[in-house]
């Protein structure tokens, strides 16, 4: 009976571990906590890099949300949040960042990378087509017995 009871517990504690947001941060009226939810899901944990505010458990997400959901109460809408957090912490803190000049490599990069990748792919196939396929099938090459 008693190894039951110490099984309920840790698998309660487990479960309480799993819990990201505090239940002090909640706000009041459903409506704001709804309004900053949706904000949250916008910004970027700066720790986690690939995680939303709302989805990460680090310190300074817990941080952000926390300025998130007083600037929300203030009254202040999405877009003077989401202006105030990118003064604060640069371009990086939004999930989806402004296309401008100082981010045009981060929205064209990949793109380029690719086109480049293709470019010498085609040229890396035709030099092989011109120079008459692959150089170990011909009979210079030899049969690999003198290797053994």
């Amino acid at each position: 009976m008693t190894l039951l009871r110490i099984l309920t517990v840790l698998l309660a504690a487990g479960c309480l571990m799993g819990i990201t947001t505090r239940s002090e941060e909640f706000l009041p009226d459903p409506d704001q906590e709804a309004k900053a939810r949706t904000i949250m899901e916008d910004l970027r944990c700066l720790v986690c890099q690939g995680q939303s505010i709302a989805n990460s458990d680090a310190d300074l997400a817990h941080d952000l949300r926390v300025i998130v959901r007083e600037q929300v109460a203030a009254g202040k809408s999405p877009d003077e949040v989401k202006q105030y957090m990118q003064a604060r912490y640069g371009d990086w803190v939004l999930l989806k960042p402004p296309v401008k000049t100082s981010t045009y490599l981060l929205w064209l990069g990949p793109l380029v990378i690719f086109i480049a990748g293709g470019v010498v792919l085609f040229l890396s196939a035709r030099r092989l087509k011109r120079e008459g396929g692959d150089s170990l099938n011909t009979p210079e090459a030899g049969s690999g017995d003198d290797i053994l």
